[in-house]
């Protein structure tokens, strides 16, 4: 059955088929790759035997719970995959039902319940609730009427296309026409955007809806860090850890959190929620996307566990090997353009935190040290913050704080 990855998620993608029909599987080896809102992942089989039946091919979305494949004994009868999903009209998937999925769809409420609230994830409703949105006058194109994320923002932006006056005369032609539809030549390639892309995509334009982003830059002295690390780097390679620059950022942020609590903090309508706890998502780039896995509690950890869990969360993220619940409750992120030989980046916030770290290219640069000119280890670090909960004031004072205390990492001299 498509599994349940996450209490919100309703619905999953088939991204990859890994067994094909007639194939002999063994209990959890990888059967099928699946997408969903939160994370990908690769599905063990729950049984051992043969892979007798696909019924969702690959590209497909079908509701949790669904009959994806049958395994049965080594010589049972092996039947041709056909597709539990049928394309209607709305370019929707509907799964075709059987046995098990008429018993799962009998044990699920008749969707708007009676309260006339329709089926939707934790997400959908905040939106709903900060637009002053009636979810159940949305009709809803996810899995059994599901309102989801896309139905929500389109609503909003019809309405607010309603409501917004025609432009003036004074309105630049710009301002005033819709975007164009972009067609291909012969020369061009076109391709489907994978499910990661268009999740990605959906979360970027949600970010950038909800949050008044704004940026404060600071020029950051590593050579400390550096000293640090050049000492320390066979002590812990002993130990299987490799000690890199996001170890002693990852300490230095979570350490600050603690004394500037509204950078952990997020919005839920008119309250804000300042969390206890340090969740710390590092942004992992990935061949097809990016991915943000959560350290949970990163504040327990020093810089040798800071190192490990940095380097297993994205080790697994690129095997996608990843549970759930490691990439959801993420208070802070840091992400690093640099590793790339960006001098700096200015990220877009990861919903529904408040702020994120951008971390850019470490490298020795000429600077002025006293009315000399000298060489240190230098890098940028880009805060991007939401400016309805975080004030400028606010943001550079918590950025101070972490110049100062990478700048004197262990140092007695500070």
């Amino acid at each position: 059955m498509m599994p349940q990855m996450g209490e919100s998620i309703a619905e999953g993608t088939i991204v990859r088929w890994i067994k094909k029909v007639g194939d002999q599987v063994e209990r959890d080896e990888p059967l099928f790759e699946i997408s969903t809102d939160k994370v990908d992942a690769e599905i063990p089989s729950p049984a051992a035997g043969v892979l007798t039946d696909i019924k969702v091919r690959e590209g497909e979305t079908v509701g949790v719970n669904t009959v994806v494949a049958t395994i049965g004994q080594p010589g049972e009868a092996v039947r041709p995959a056909e597709p539990a999903a049928k394309q209607q009209a709305d370019g929707q998937t509907t799964p075709t039902p059987t046995p098990a999925d008429q018993t799962v769809s009998s044990m699920k409420p008749a969707q708007p319940s009676d309260n006339g609230r329709r089926r939707s994830s934790p997400l959908v409703r905040r939106i709903a609730k900060e637009h002053n949105v009636d979810i159940a006058q949305i009709a809803g194109s996810g899995i059994g009427g599901r309102v989801t994320k896309h139905d929500i923002l389109d609503y909003i932006e019809q309405g607010e296309g309603r409501l917004r006056p025609a432009p003036t005369a004074a309105a630049t032609p710009a301002q005033a026409r819709t975007p164009q539809i972009v067609r291909p030549t012969g020369a061009d390639r076109v391709e489907k955007m994978s499910v990661m892309r268009k999740k990605i995509a959906e979360h970027m334009v949600l970010s950038k809806r909800t949050s008044a982003h704004v940026y404060s830059v600071f020029h950051v002295n590593f050579s400390q860090v550096e000293t640090l690390r050049q000492q320390k780097k066979a002590e812990y390679e002993g130990v299987g850890a490799k000690l890199t620059y996001m170890a002693f950022i990852a300490r230095v942020v979570v350490e600050a959190l603690h004394h500037h609590p509204t950078i952990n903090a997020s919005i839920d309508g008119d309250n804000v929620i300042y969390r206890k706890d340090i969740n710390l998502g590092i942004a992992v780039a990935l061949d097809e996307g990016l991915i943000v896995p959560v350290i949970k509690n990163a504040d327990e950890k020093n810089v040798l566990g800071l190192s490990r869990a940095i380097a297993d969360v994205a080790d697994r993220a690129r095997a996608k090997r990843l549970n759930p619940e490691e990439v959801h409750d993420g208070t802070f992120t840091i992400t690093n353009p640099g590793q790339f030989g960006a001098q700096f980046g200015m990220p877009i916030i990861n919903q529904p935190q408040v702020a994120i770290l951008g971390v850019g290219t470490i490298e020795k640069r000429p600077i002025v040290i006293e009315d000399a000119i000298g060489i240190r280890t230098m890098a940028y670090l880009t805060l991007g913050y939401d400016h309805r909960l975080v004030d400028g004031a606010v943001a550079d004072q918590f950025m101070a704080d972490v110049k100062r205390r990478l700048e004197c990492f262990d140092a007695n001299d500070c």
